[in-house]
């Protein structure tokens, strides 16, 4: 049986040079607090089996001699580092700077650290060296947020054991993907338009090496063939506001375009300076939609109208997908997809009479 009691100021030498500043090893703490060294494991460690009033004499040992417990050492032990590898290409597009913040939050909720490792370049070679560095790295898992046709399985050499979840991709077939529907929101944005009554919707896509981009784009066309509708012909951007005003400048120059849907929210912005510029009031002569629901999409001059993805919600279904492979120790292969919302503001209204 352990020694319980109040924990007194000891003689000993090496509990001496520990207050002065020196490491203080597990021997010292279960000194300090007359256990064994076991128990200072267990209690450092989180197992059960001790008593609240000797944990606490234990952490009271460790407060006083400044001990912090080896994590290297415990992970090599257990076989598990706590920590998820990120891999990305960009940090400069909203879309994947919030779902960056949303694992990070996730996995800070499941006791995880995240080790980010962006991409410099969008090639199969930037790729495979960032699975490698995963090699020499401490993490469990890893989160991909990338294009499906940077992750060619051949080419690829994940580290023994590590689980991977894929974002914003097509990859189902593969690995564990989840994403934000992305047909889904644009039918519900495409379809809004026409409702009001606009004869044809135009459209602003993203750039055309881009999963989501080409997934809206594809959505925004088969829902005007379903109608009955012609679809304009396609306008690109590259997910910036200054690619929108670019685009939106010739966008303002065709008479008969009476609603554009933009493929993200910064190019919304961008085409609505463009049509002000022109003289084309928003919505009177021309309504917009955008994709995202950024924070500040609700400041813009109008209000917009846009769809609104759950970033919170594709960040823990990354994070409790690895979780579970990590659990189950098998891969899993299919998507799952994050449903969207169309949120209406004023950016958007019944075309103007002919």
């Amino acid at each position: 049986m352990e020694a319980t009691g109040s924990t007194s100021v000891s003689s000993n030498p090496g509990e001496r040079s520990a207050r002065r500043g020196h490491s203080a090893s597990m021997a010292d703490v279960a000194r300090l607090a007359g256990v064994s060294s076991q128990t200072v494991s267990r209690v450092s460690n989180g197992y059960p089996g001790v008593t609240e009033e000797t944990r606490q004499q234990v952490l009271a040992a460790m407060k006083e001699l400044g001990y912090r417990p080896n994590s290297a050492a415990r992970a090599l032990k257990r076989g598990e580092f706590r920590t998820i590898g990120l891999i990305t290409f960009t940090l400069s597009t909203t879309g994947n700077v919030r779902t960056i913040d949303a694992i990070a939050t996730s996995a800070a909720q499941e006791g995880y650290a995240v080790t980010l490792l962006p991409v410099a370049v969008p090639t199969q070679d930037e790729v495979r060296g960032a699975f490698s560095r995963l090699g020499e790295l401490a993490v469990d898992a890893v989160i991909v947020i990338m294009e499906v046709h940077l992750l060619d399985a051949a080419a690829l050499s994940l580290p023994p054991h590590v689980q991977v979840v894929v974002a914003d991709s097509d990859a189902g077939d593969r690995y564990t993907v989840v994403d934000t529907d992305q047909a889904g929101g644009t039918r519900d944005a495409v379809k809004h338009l026409l409702d009001l009554g606009h004869r044809t919707v135009w459209h602003l896509a993203g750039p055309e090496d881009s999963y989501a981009a080409q997934r809206r784009a594809d959505a925004w066309r088969d829902t005007l063939d379903e109608a009955g509708r012609v679809p304009p012909p396609l306008v690109r951007g590259d997910w910036s506001a200054e690619s929108g005003y670019r685009a939106g400048l010739g966008i303002a120059d065709q008479e008969d375009c009476t609603a554009v849907f933009a493929a993200n929210d910064q190019m919304a912005l961008g085409l609505l300076r463009a049509l002000h510029e022109r003289g084309r009031k928003v919505p009177d002569d021309v309504s917009v939609i955008g994709f995202d629901d950024i924070p500040e999409s609700g400041s813009f001059q109008p209000p917009l109208t846009t769809v609104h993805q759950d970033f919170a919600e594709v960040g823990r279904r990354c994070v409790e997908g690895v979780l579970r492979q990590m659990q189950q120790s098998t891969p899993e292969r299919g998507t799952t997809l994050v449903p969207t919302r169309l949120v209406l503001r004023q950016s958007t209204a019944r075309p103007p009479s002919r």
